[in-house]
This record gives structure tokens, C-alpha cells and sequence, in this order.
């Protein structure tokens, strides 16, 4: 099994001021990102961030990670990764997974799980990940994603109202519990390439979510469902002082 991971790195950032290079225990964070994808066991996989800036591609090189330079002024993170693909002289039946900059308490095995899921399911033009909600608070959080899935988990929607909807007990969790939508993407390159070409969809823009265009033009998307909740990403310097606490407290920053 052979796939990219794709690390797209963004500099400006209204929250936090150049986010991708911020200090975590002596590396840029974006470069912690990469190097947590890579403690994967056995062969890991190739692993690119495609930044917007010199500044990023330099900091990754100075510590031995590779990384490409691609255009600031993107509209998308998609459009981001399709151009970092040509860069990259990718093969359209390649599998790139990709991992956002600002995520360095990702779990590798769920990197290898989103592309193992969609080099085994032809069918599928991207793959994604979700797991069970136990808060009720979280269900009807509009800031929470939630997926719908057929028998076979793919995608039927993805939505930031709670569905499904229990209609007979509207104050508590359906059952079997609802999901959530974790926000990693595998995708085979042709499709990527198409993606950005594609109209937006009346569902993308009224919910503010992406792969709902996707399935707006019948392509299909397979979700790993994983029973472990995904480390949070840095948004606020709180969240980056919160991952510098955690990293500390790990012998091995990979692990």
C-alpha cells in the first residue's frame, strides 16, 4: 500500500499570526505535523507540505521535510492540494491523504486508515472519517459535523444540524449513536484535479461545507469510523499553549 500525505500550510491566519511556524518544543508546527504522520510503523508514507509562503517550504527543508511551494492565492485548501499533485507529477489513480497544517496530535493510524479505505473501495472518489457522539450538546452543536452513511459507509450527507433526528425522543441521541465528521480526506488524484473545476452546490454553500459538493455531483465519499476521538487542532494561541503542554509531557514527539 503506497499513498502522499499532503500537508497544505496556509500563513496568514486571523487567529493566529503565522500559525504553520509557531514553536512546538523546537520545531515549526507544521513541521510537527509532518513528522507525527511519518512515526508511522513499518514504511511510511510520503508526506509533502505544500505551503504558500518561502518562509514554510524553508522551514520544513531545515529539517528534512519536503515541501513545495504553491500559490498564495488559492480559494480553497483543494485547489491548494490539486496544484501541490502537479507539482508533484502525481499519477491520476495515486491516493493522497490530506492532513491539515494545524494538527499535530493527529493519529497516524487514522492518516493509514483514510487511505487504506479508499485504495480498497474503487467505487469511491474520497474517503474520510467520523466517529460516535455521546454528547447530546454536541449533536445539536452547529460547529459539530455530522454523517449520515448507507450499509456499506458511504457518505449519504453531511450536515451541522443533528441528524439523524430522532423524532420520537428529540431530547436524546438516536440510536445507534450518531457521527461525527473528523475533517481528514483521502482522495484519488484524477478526482482531485476535477474537484475545483466542479459548480459549487446549493447544499455546499447553505451548510459551509466543501464535500457536499462532492456528493451534489454523484460522487461517492467511504468513511472510516474509528473509536478513538481525534486530538484537537490549533486555532487560538490557547490551543497552541495547550499542545506545547502535551507535547512536553511525551518523551518521543512523534509518538
Amino acid at each position: 500500500m503506497t499513498f502522499t500525505v499532503l500537508v497544505p500550510a496556509r500563513l496568514a491566519s486571523s487567529r493566529l499570526p503565522n500559525k504553520p511556524l509557531a514553536d512546538l518544543c523546537g520545531a515549526p508546527m507544521v513541521v510537527r505535523v509532518a513528522q507525527r504522520v511519518l512515526g508511522l510503523p513499518g514504511t511510511p508514507p510520503r508526506v509533502v507540505v505544500a505551503g504558500d509562503d518561502p518562509s514554510i517550504v524553508a522551514a520544513c527543508q531545515a529539517h528534512g521535510i519536503d515541501a513545495v511551494l504553491t500559490r498564495v492565492d488559492h480559494p480553497s485548501g483543494s485547489d491548494r492540494l490539486a496544484e501541490a499533485c502537479a507539482l508533484l507529477n502525481l499519477p491520476d489513480d495515486a491516493v493522497v491523504v490530506n492532513v491539515q497544517g494545524d494538527e499535530p496530535l493527529i493519529d497516524p493510524a487514522l492518516v493509514s486508515a483514510v487511505a487504506t479505505l479508499l485504495i480498497k473501495t474503487p467505487q469511491a472518489q474520497m474517503s474520510t472519517a467520523a466517529h460516535a457522539i455521546d454528547s447530546v450538546a454536541d449533536f445539536h452543536n452547529p460547529n459539530v459535523v455530522k454523517v449520515v452513511l448507507d450499509a456499506q459507509r458511504m457518505a449519504l450527507y453531511f450536515s451541522r444540524a443533528p441528524i439523524p433526528f430522532p423524532r420520537d425522543t428529540p431530547s436524546a441521541l438516536p440510536q445507534p449513536a450518531p457521527l461525527r465528521h473528523i475533517g481528514i480526506y483521502g482522495y484519488r488524484v484524477g478526482f482531485l484535479k476535477q474537484f475545483p473545476t466542479l459548480a459549487q452546490s446549493p447544499l455546499e454553500l447553505t451548510e459551509s461545507l466543501e464535500q457536499l459538493r462532492a456528493l451534489w455531483h454523484g460522487y461517492r465519499i467511504t468513511v472510516h469510523v474509528t473509536d478513538r476521538t481525534p486530538g484537537t487542532g490549533v486555532d487560538t494561541p490557547e490551543d497552541l499553549q495547550r499542545v506545547r503542554q502535551l507535547l512536553m509531557q511525551r518523551k518521543d514527539l512523534s509518538a
